[in-house]
């Protein structure tokens, strides 16, 4: 069977008297961004190779595969996954377009980086493909332009995770709401009644920490792309963080152990030394299957304000790749509303299609946990949404990392610290522009 879809702004081109016409199924995209639909024959794929560069959270390898498996059943292509450790994939993909290897399709964390080097999708698919996902989505894919320069793929919503039994065991009420205060004081006993040697772990990533700072009532970078952060609050949320950190509270060689580098703590939430990790849904999955306790997702403390910090990640196609338009057909085929419904189920992500997030679903394990973070996006101010798509913020939170472990450290105290942070966030907008 031949499987077809519908592609604005694909068009023949020109390109001497001697083509009278594009090869069957071959097509560029028009220079005007016309949304004139032209069919694009996806049986012509047939013997091409894709390379996807790819990080895992986890059960989402799994998924992906998968769905693989699917394009390249219908289509008769090939999909070579080259999977990079999440801490290397920007340096690896630089390293790629800076030496002419470009992948076709990657996905990232943040697409802002590779702007220069991605198509539009918009010339693919038209002016209004955007419209096919949330709203809130849809912004975080497109600049101020309105080009559309990456797909959303997922989206996530930090928050955290229990260890059901030894709550149980220490006589402590699994929360349906706390405080950041409370959340410490429960944890803390928790973990003495287990021999634990921790009470609370969260990720070493400037996305996760945000969500402190989020939840003592600032952010980073606002959304008319100017520095947001109110550095009494930000002074606040790291006296808290660092004073958790330095007591060995939250684990202190975990958090200094790996340099500037994204590290997960969900080993550390496994191992039972810890009865309270602040990460997020894509763990799900991954707990589900190698836990071996009873755990559950639990509302975010509050403190000032409530909710988690949001991410996503993105699938991004490069223009200078051996086959864009393969490239880019794949990313449209992934995101489609059945493909990214069967992916987001055994991945255990959230949707950004809109179709998807109006009429929801339900995961076939762990319901119960995907949509106590979905309720944690309804809690989630406004404002971090923009801080955490703007082309500022990954900067600002490497930045955020680094001034944070030298408080922890003891090389300098909060004070400067914030300081510190927010010189960096003012250089990171600037490098932005």
């Amino acid at each position: 069977m031949r499987a077809q879809t519908t592609i604005g702004g694909l068009a023949c081109v020109a390109l001497a008297a001697t083509l009278a016409a594009c090869a069957p199924g071959t097509a560029e995209p028009s220079s005007g961004g016309q949304s004139a639909p032209a069919t694009v024959d996806f049986s012509s794929f047939k013997g091409k190779t894709l390379t996807y560069v790819y990080f895992t959270d986890g059960p989402d390898e799994k998924a992906t595969r998968d769905a693989i498996a699917k394009f390249e059943q219908e289509t008769g292509a090939k999909v070579n996954l080259q999977i990079v450790p999440f801490a290397d994939l920007n340096t690896a993909l630089q390293a790629r377009l800076s030496g002419g290897n470009a992948p076709e399709v990657a996905r990232v964390s943040d697409w802002h980086p590779f702007a220069d080097e991605a198509v539009d999708f918009k010339q693919y698919f038209g002016s209004d493909y955007a419209s096919e996902f949330s709203a809130g989505a849809a912004g975080t894919a497109q600049d101020a332009a309105g080009h559309m320069y990456a797909v959303p793929s997922d989206s996530t919503i930090n928050g955290p995770f229990i260890n059901v039994d030894a709550f149980k065991k220490a006589g402590v009420a699994v929360p349906t709401k706390w405080t950041w205060e409370e959340l410490v004081t429960s944890a803390k006993k928790v973990a003495a009644a287990n021999q634990m040697p921790y009470a609370v772990a969260i990720d070493k990533s400037g996305n996760r920490l945000s969500t402190v700072l989020s939840q003592f009532g600032t952010v980073m970078v606002g959304k008319d792309g100017t520095n947001a952060l109110d550095k009494a609050k930000a002074a606040k949320a790291l006296t808290f963080f660092t004073d958790l950190v330095k007591s060995n509270a939250s684990p202190k060689d975990f958090w200094l152990g790996s340099g500037s580098k994204y590290s997960g703590a969900n080993e550390i939430f496994l191992a039972k030394q810890v009865p309270v990790y602040l990460s997020g849904p894509w763990q799900v999955g991954a707990f589900a299957e190698s836990a071996k306790f009873t755990w559950a997702a639990v509302p975010n403390p509050c403190e000032e304000r409530c909710g988690g910090f949001p991410g996503g990640k993105f699938m991004v196609a490069f223009k200078n790749s051996k086959d864009p338009v393969l490239g880019a057909a794949f990313v449209q085929w992934m995101n489609r509303a059945e493909n990214q419904t069967e992916i987001d189920k055994t991945a255990f992500w959230l949707p950004t299609r809109k179709d998807l997030t109006e009429k929801g679903f339900d995961y076939p394990t762990h319901d119960a946990d995907m949509k106590v973070f979905v309720s944690q996006i309804r809690e989630t101010p406004e404002d971090t949404w923009p801080a955490g798509f703007d082309p500022a913020f990954t900067n600002s939170a490497k930045a955020l990392i680094a001034e944070t472990d030298k408080v922890v450290a003891g090389q300098q105290d909060v004070a400067t610290a914030v300081d510190n942070v927010s010189a960096e966030i003012d250089k990171a907008i600037q490098g932005a522009k």
